[in-house]
Parts: C-alpha cells; sequence; structure tokens
C-alpha cells in the first residue's frame, strides 16, 4: 500500500465520481445513519443498501474505459490474489477473524493517527496477519465483530504482546450504517472504504453467489479518487491512470457459464456489481479471503482474456429513493459531495 504524507498529498476528489455508479434504495445513504431497524437481525459485513451491494450490469461504459485499461494492463490476466493452503510458505489471501463474543479494547498504537480512530479496537487474541507473521507486505489484520457489528481493521500490523498492536493506520467501522470516513481520510485500505466487505469470502462462493462489489488493485493510481473512496495514493497526476475508488465490471460478453462453481461466482459477481479499485498493487489482482476452503483448479479458471470495462457514473448518495446516478466525468475539486 502506498502512504503520502500530508505534505506530498496532492487535493483529491471524492466527489470527482468519473467512474463510479450507484443505484440508491433508500434516503439513510445519504445521510450515513445507522438503520435502528437492522439491529435486531444478523451482523453482515455491509448494510443491504449500500454502494457495495448496487448493481452495475446495466450502465453505460465510461468514455475513458480503454485509457484505463491500457495503463493498469490490457495483457494482464484477471488474477485471483487468494487462495488455500501457503505461496512460498505463506498463506495468501486477507484473513477475516470472526468472533461473535466481546474482547476486551486493545491498545493501538499508529503511524498515521490523524487519519485513523486512535481507539475502539477490540482484537482478539487468535486474530491472523494478512500472509502470517513474518510477511512483509500489507499486513492487514481485520476482525469481524458479529457481538457489536463492528470491524476493527489495521495496515501494517505488529503485535506487541499483551493485547497491544502497533500499526500504519486503522479503522473501526459500524457494520451498520453506510457512513463514510471524513473527506481526505484513508483506513486500512489506501482508498478509505472498509476491507472487510470486500473480499470475496468463501462461504459466499459455496453457496453459489456473491452479491456485493469485490476489491481490486492496480499498478499505479491518479493523484484523485471518486466517490466512495476517500483517499488517493497517487504516483502521478495522470488522467489516464484509474483513481481509487474507480468502479469496474468484467465484459458483459465473457461466457462465464462453463467455469467451475468457485470461479463462476467470482465472475458472476464482476459482471453484476463490479469491483472497487482500493489501492495500488499487482494489475487486475482481486481480493478474496484466506481460507482452505478454495479449490485452486476451480480458481484458475479465472482466465487471461477475462478484462475489465470501466464504468460511467458518478459519486455522492442522493436523497431520492430508487434512483440510479449516472452522470458525468468532471471533478471536484473541494471534495464535498455532489
Amino acid at each position: 500500500m502506498t502512504r503520502l504524507s500530508p505534505a506530498d498529498a496532492a487535493p483529491w476528489s471524492p466527489g470527482a465520481a468519473i467512474a463510479t455508479a450507484v443505484t440508491l434504495t433508500d434516503t439513510r445513504l445519504s445521510s450515513g445513519a445507522a438503520d435502528p431497524g437492522r439491529k435486531a437481525s444478523a451482523c453482515t459485513t455491509a448494510p443491504s443498501d449500500g454502494f457495495r451491494h448496487a448493481p452495475v450490469d446495466n450502465l453505460p461504459v465510461h468514455p475513458k474505459s480503454d485509457q484505463y485499461v491500457a495503463s493498469t494492463g490490457s495483457a494482464a490476466p484477471l488474477h485471483p490474489d487468494f487462495g488455500s493452503g501457503l505461496v512460498e510458505g505463506r498463506p495468501f489471501g486477507i484473513p477475516l477473524t470472526a468472533t461473535d463474543t466481546t474482547v476486551p479494547e486493545s491498545k493501538v498504537t499508529l503511524d498515521y493517527p490523524e487519519e485513523s480512530d486512535r481507539s475502539g479496537y477490540r482484537i482478539p487474541p487468535d486474530a491472523r496477519i494478512e500472509n502470517g507473521p513474518a510477511s512483509d507486505g500489507d499486513r492487514h489484520v481485520v476482525v469481524w465483530d458479529k457481538a457489536l457489528c463492528k470491524s476493527y481493521e489495521l495496515f501494517d500490523a505488529e503485535r506487541q504482546g499483551d493485547n497491544a498492536w502497533h500499526a500504519g493506520s486503522g479503522a473501526v467501522f459500524d457494520l451498520r450504517s453506510n457512513a463514510l470516513r471524513p473527506d481526505g481520510w484513508t483506513s486500512a485500505d489506501a482508498a478509505g472504504p472498509a476491507v472487510l466487505p470486500g473480499p470475496a469470502r468463501y462461504d459466499e462462493a459455496a453457496g453459489g453467489r456473491i452479491d456485493h462489489a469485490i476489491r481490486i488493485t492496480v499498478p499505479r493510481s491518479d493523484r484523485s479518487c471518486v466517490w466512495p473512496a476517500r483517499h488517493q495514493a497517487g504516483s502521478a497526476a495522470d488522467s489516464a491512470l484509474p483513481p481509487l475508488g474507480l468502479r469496474l465490471r468484467l465484459k458483459r460478453a465473457v461466457d462465464t457459464s462453463g467455469l467451475a462453481p468457485q470461479a463462476k461466482a467470482v465472475t458472476d459477481a464482476l459482471k453484476k456489481y463490479g469491483a472497487i479499485v482500493a489501492d495500488n498493487g499487482s494489475p487486475w489482482y482481486i481480493t478474496g479471503e484466506e481460507s482452505p476452503g478454495w479449490d485452486h483448479a476451480q480458481l484458475n479458471g479465472l482466465c487471461p482474456e477475462l478484462l475489465c470495462d470501466v464504468l460511467a457514473g458518478r459519486g455522492g448518495p442522493d436523497t431520492v429513493r430508487h434512483h440510479t446516478w449516472v452522470l458525468g466525468t468532471r471533478p471536484s475539486t473541494t471534495g464535498s459531495r455532489p
């Protein structure tokens, strides 16, 4: 994950929305307020009326689609950055540590406290680190607290002992709320939204349906971001590069009917709900959870010709029910929602 200090960060534009499209189903999306009616229901990874669950399969292709695809890598394959077992001696995928009981609050120190939640983390002692404790990568820790319906998320996490952690950045999310982080703030992900709702999960694929947009990375991003991203981590001010928050989808013409069940669940989701550019990384790497249930023989069906269309649209929720935004390409320089 690329990090910029406040002095290095260029102006960012969460309202730019040159490439996201959201179908809104509830007025509460405009305020981010939690829905009290959900408090008796099971704790899911994100509200059902949030942007991740908005279908994007019928939206038009963005006019810069070819540029974004070319700058990301038009010959590069779609790649599942997750699976079972070990690669080079390490697990891969983002581990999602779920807990049904409330644990004591953890002490967390941070390298970027000004853009992080400084308290409120409840990290169980068995929380796993991405790619294992010896990893030199992003070292995400993601905890799904089903008792309090929150997620606790750390980037570049190091266990300090005695229920203490050090991390680069971190965030606590209310999983019953559509609220986004303040303008300009990162999270455990460069773009700023929660990590937990983004990875493909094994239980979803085993059930035959993933009903949300999937997290994806690109090698270089523009020094801008589009809603729902709140933060940019661009390598250059280059409008041919995708901004963080960009919504992508798998081309409709790709025939996925013959894929094995796990690969088909992923590709069906990429066609209907798309993918959200969350960070800089390898080209077209889609994120999934670390799980022994994944079958690499099935996931290998995500083959090189499965490339993306880029969606047209704009960010920022509306206050009208059942309305779809498909708007223009003028970026915002203020970061405010339109």
